[in-house]
């Protein structure tokens, strides 16, 4: 729940993948740990306590007498650091070393009313070996591209890795073929610049023996050869720093906006410059109409400036010739009158 809080609250801030291709990183973890032995240790406990109830001479003393339990679950808070290197996309490699540390101690008091601290303590120093996968989109995801990721590690333990107790100590055994395996899946829950945070939830199995026996860190412990656990249910963040990055995207969206814009308006200018081109024409054809028309005009002028001008010679003699006759006429007939 924490995890899916803090994805949602840096959804705004996640980018698309993770770009780093070299990078360290420091994993702080909440761990359930597999160590049903635990019980080895209970019954030491209650083992002591009836002894001092037993002692007790009065009652007074036997209500001195008081004890606690050791917790019924191992948790702890395990830190991890390594490198990651990513081969090719979402696909990374990474080599880490984890630190457990779980101290479980109570309190016992006697019929004189003196305290007594007992404490057992589980220590790993698990070393592990990495393949993280990105989970492909069209399985699973939040957004355009993959953010989540599956997990799988092989672990070896290095000395230092052993329980010790009030009571005695052991040491676990190095084994070259490895201890056990983890498992988790993890989102990226953000990243800023060069930092990567990854959250994990997975569960591992880190088995490991000993030469020595429980009887020997714990009274009345079984007498065959020590062997735990110190893997369990892990919640995890993976906080990383690449020292070496791909480079950024470019993002394309304006520049495609702006194409398919250019492209919108070559497509829109297309039909104007058709337009264009067909006023043009029919201006050109109406220029060369006009051009007929007047040409015809002229012609029509030419010929009726030609026709009127022969009508105006060919009449004048014609109303002369009325206009002489008369004259004549008169002429001819004064003499007679």
């Amino acid at each position: 729940m924490v995890l899916l809080a803090a994805s949602a609250m840096a959804a705004e801030e996640t980018s698309t993948r993770d770009r780093s291709k070299l990078s360290i990183f420091i994993q702080p973890a909440v761990s359930f740990l597999d160590f049903p032995e635990r019980e080895y240790f209970q019954n030491a406990i209650d083992t002591l306590y009836y002894n001092f109830r037993e002692d007790a001479l009065t009652e007074s003393e036997s209500l001195s007498v008081a004890k606690q339990d050791f917790q019924k679950v191992n948790f702890c808070f395990p830190i991890s650091a390594g490198l990651q290197y990513q081969i090719f996309p979402d696909n990374f490699v990474s080599l880490g070393l984890s630190f457990i540390y779980d101290n479980e101690s109570v309190v016992l008091t006697d019929r004189k009313n003196r305290t007594h601290n007992y404490s057992y303590t589980i220590q790993g120093m698990p070393l592990f070996l990495e393949y993280r996968l990105g989970i492909p989109r069209n399985l699973m995801t939040l957004s355009g591209e993959s953010l989540f990721s599956i997990a799988v590690r092989w672990y070896w333990v290095l000395p230092g890795t052993e329980i010790y107790s009030t009571w005695g100590q052991l040491e676990a055994k190095s084994s070259a073929v490895g201890a056990g395996f983890g498992i988790s899946v993890g989102y990226l829950i953000a990243n800023w610049k060069n930092f990567n945070i990854y959250g994990d939830v997975g569960y591992s199995s880190i088995k490991v023996e000993s030469d020595k026996r429980y009887s020997d860190i714990v009274p009345d412990g079984p007498e065959k050869k020590a062997k735990w656990n110190i893997g369990g249910i892990t919640m995890q963040v993976r906080v990383g720093f690449g020292l070496w990055n791909e480079p950024e995207p470019i993002e394309d969206d304006d520049d495609d906006n702006d194409s398919e814009n250019d492209s919108l308006d070559s497509t829109s200018t297309a039909p104007e410059k058709i337009t264009d081109t067909a006023d043009s024409t029919a201006s050109s054809e109406d220029k060369a109409a006009e051009e007929k028309t007047e040409a015809k005009s002229e012609s029509n002028d030419t010929a009726t400036e030609t026709g009127s001008g022969e009508a105006e010679s060919t009449a004048t003699p014609a109303t002369e010739t009325p206009a002489s006759k008369p004259e004549q006429t008169a002429k001819e007939k004064s003499p007679e009158e």
